[in-house]
């Protein structure tokens, strides 16, 4: 069986019932320095000891901030699985806790480039993710660059870190504004969170989320859910530095706390059935169709 076909099987599978497919949870921000990836890390932390089985993507190929967080180096990025042959169980770095990680390195900029054949057989890796994780979260780089954007357009369910710092603020309306520009996002089949990170009170961080929601309702009539309030925490800080995640070093810590609230209020709202799981085949397939595919080319998959 070749790869196309192998990818016809997949994303037809997709529509089956009993196939199961991964949640797919894209954190993104609107500028850099926000906590973006400290979010990631230890919200997957959290749902590792909710028993699920987590997979974070790191799609920030300008950076290696998830490698870095868990102390982690890995073998084998993105990149070798499109250049060395490597397969997707090769390039899963597995860190604390059992969460598995995979760095894209420049593969996630440079899949952009490919033949389709290499671009099947990215997707027919990627769509192994779900039978190996029931949560994939995709650490996007930060910015409205158009890797960010396809990313993005290719989620259902989108966590917007932001800060009270007024660039954060600005920022974050500003990707939100692009988002709602592409002219393949859905806003009826996306649900974009928003956590406030950094706020000295549960108080400022409702009032942070309130003062985004009423330009973003006003100006894009886009509905925003809130996650919830991420506090200043120096102990946050302090488990960066020693290059271990606070849910790890410091699980006692207001920041640890915060994030075991936001992964339980994600849980609920999983099980409410409001987003349709996507899977890996499908969000990667809507990416590299918007950017590399045409109609044509589409049509023969």
């Amino acid at each position: 069986m070749d790869q196309a076909e192998q990818l016809r099987k997949i994303i037809k599978a997709e529509n089956a019932p009993t196939r199961p497919l991964a949640r797919i949870i894209t954190v993104t921000s609107g500028k850099g320095g926000v906590g973006k990836s400290n979010v990631s890390i230890n919200l997957a932390i959290q749902f590792r000891r909710m028993g699920q089985r987590v997979i974070i993507l790191d799609a920030d190929f300008g950076l290696a901030n998830i490698e870095i967080m868990f102390g982690t180096v890995p073998k084998h990025n993105l990149s070798d699985l499109i250049y060395q042959g490597k397969n997707i169980k090769d390039i899963i770095t597995w860190g604390p806790e059992g969460v598995g990680f995979i760095s894209g390195g420049s593969g996630i900029s440079g899949m952009y480039n490919l033949d389709r054949d290499n671009l099947v057989k990215i997707i027919v890796n990627l769509a192994e993710l779900d039978a190996i994780a029931d949560t994939i979260i995709i650490d996007t780089g930060a910015g409205i660059s158009n890797a960010v954007m396809e990313f993005l357009v290719a989620s259902g369910e989108i966590i917007l870190v932001t800060t009270p710092e007024p660039t954060s603020i600005t920022d974050s309306y500003s990707l939100l504004k692009a988002l709602n520009q592409q002219s393949r996002f859905s806003k009826e089949n996306t649900i974009i969170k928003v956590a406030s990170n950094r706020v000295a009170t549960a108080e400022e961080g409702q009032q942070l989320f309130n003062k985004l929601n009423a330009v973003v309702a006003r100006y894009l009539k886009l509905p925003l859910t809130y996650l919830g309030a991420i506090p200043q925490d120096q102990m946050l800080a302090r488990g960066v530095m020693q290059q271990s995640p606070v849910s790890i070093q410091y699980p006692n810590s207001k920041s640890s706390k915060a994030f075991e609230q936001i992964a339980r209020q994600l849980t609920v709202k999983e099980t409410e059935n409001i987003i349709k799981p996507r899977g890996m085949a499908a969000f990667f397939s809507h990416i590299i169709t918007g950017r590399k595919l045409n109609e044509k080319s589409t049509e023969s998959l």
